[in-house]
């Protein structure tokens, strides 16, 4: 069970909101933030060049699948696709593609790029299943398209997007290639190569589990170019603590073993519960389970759920805003698993979404387990010399159409 990330009782289910941060990365936050704070952020600069310079490009190289050189620190994927859109030399001639599955602080960068240059913003169609239509991708790509964005899983629901197939259908073009990986990375392989794309953003604090407002980008040589004449690329570096942090995380999520898939048992979980109805469009989905149920509205069943140890996310149309609101949907309830979940936490989750959904009292909190060992990997900064250790304690899917764009500008679907 998920007790070895801090010794409690909760059942974590909403990595991707937050993964529940391990010890040893919560150790290195904590004591190299106490290190600037007694020695000031130049000597904590240098203390950590190793780490910021060297280590932390390796662990993303090899998460990324991309050279050293093409790996970036920020402080979250949203600010670095908006500090890249914000400097693209786009014309009212270009042609920009999103998804309806973009989230709505991405759409914001897209409508801001628009804003300023002038740029046609079309929207991918869907599939009747939920899936994009790759074959219009085919048949309308042109020379004339500057810029294809596309989340590899969306944040509302956990469909997963073909973003290699993708790519390979732009490959021959000259638009730029930018995937949103902030839900993908940690929990499905993220290779920037076989992808083929130009710009990948991530988050650390979700299912790599490392500190909040500390992320990453894998850049290409290609759009770092284009970027150039016009002020090149300028991203915001987190604070120095977090991204000693991020290291440790990654260095963390590279030790793991391959665990068992736990999701088809919270979508299972979800369907056996009567009254719910899963939003979980096209045929791929990951370990992010989205639902709502027809009577119950999903804040009280987050607030019920917490009252029975365990932890999900309600999520809200707006978030999610081309695609949604599209379905009548206003609030949802999100789960997410990660590999320090294990199958006692998906049944004591099933029990307690029953228990919920009907309003009756609360289960008793799992029992707590022994904590494993974090494990120790190799050349990385755990803690600053010099400084003491602290010690701190109804089975209805929903039916899918494609969906189109709401009525903020005048965007242009598809069709």
């Amino acid at each position: 069970m998920n007790e070895k990330s801090h010794g409690d009782r909760r059942i974590h289910l909403d990595a991707a909101g937050a993964g529940r941060m391990p010890d040893a990365v919560r150790e290195v936050l904590t004591e190299w933030t106490r290190f600037e704070d007694r020695y000031g952020p130049y000597e904590l600069d240098e203390r950590l060049e190793d780490v910021l310079h060297r280590q932390i490009h390796e662990h993303l190289a090899a998460l990324l699948g991309a050279p050293p050189g093409d790996t970036f620190l920020c402080t979250g994927a949203a600010d670095a696709f908006a500090a890249v859109l914000s400097r693209l030399p786009l014309g009212p001639r270009d042609r920009v593609w999103a998804t309806p599955y973009e989230s709505a602080a991405n759409l914001s960068a897209v409508f801001a790029l628009r804003a300023r240059t002038g740029c046609r913003l079309e929207v991918v169609p869907l599939r009747p299943d939920g899936d994009l239509d790759l074959e219009w991708m085919a048949r309308h790509i042109g020379d004339d398209v500057a810029l294809v964005c596309v989340p590899h899983v969306p944040s509302g629901c956990g469909i997963v997007h073909p973003v290699e197939d993708i790519g390979r259908i732009l490959a021959p073009h000259r638009c730029l290639y930018a995937v949103d990986a902030s839900y993908a990375a940690g929990q499905l392989p993220v290779d920037i190569a076989r992808i083929g794309c130009h710009l990948l953003t991530g988050d650390g604090w979700r299912f790599l589990r490392g500190p909040y407002a500390a992320g990453f980008a894998g850049v290409t040589p290609r759009l770092r170019e284009a970027l150039a004449p016009h002020g090149g690329l300028s991203l915001a570096a987190p604070h120095g603590a977090a991204a000693a942090a991020l290291n440790q995380a990654l260095a963390l999520h590279a030790a793991v073993s391959p665990q068992p898939d736990l999701a088809p048992g919270l979508r299972a979980a979800v369907e056996d519960t009567a009254g719910t109805e899963l939003i979980a469009p096209g045929h791929l989905q990951s370990g992010i389970v989205t639902f709502r149920h027809q009577d119950v509205p999903a804040a009280l069943v987050r607030r019920r759920l917490a009252d029975r140890g365990v932890v999900v996310w309600k999520t809200v149309a707006e978030e999610v805003p081309l695609y949604l609101p599209k379905l009548g949907v206003v609030t949802a309830v999100r789960a997410s698993v990660h590999h320090d979940n294990s199958a006692k936490d998906i049944e004591v989750f099933a029990d307690a979404l029953k228990d919920a959904v009907t309003g009756t009292r609360p289960l008793p909190a799992p029992a707590r387990h022994p904590r494993p060992a974090a494990p120790a990997p190799h050349a990385v900064v755990s803690r600053p010399a010099g400084i003491p250790r602290e010690r701190t304690a109804g089975r209805r899917h929903l039916s899918l159409v494609p969906a189109r764009p709401p009525a903020t500008g005048p965007l242009h679907p598809g069709t």
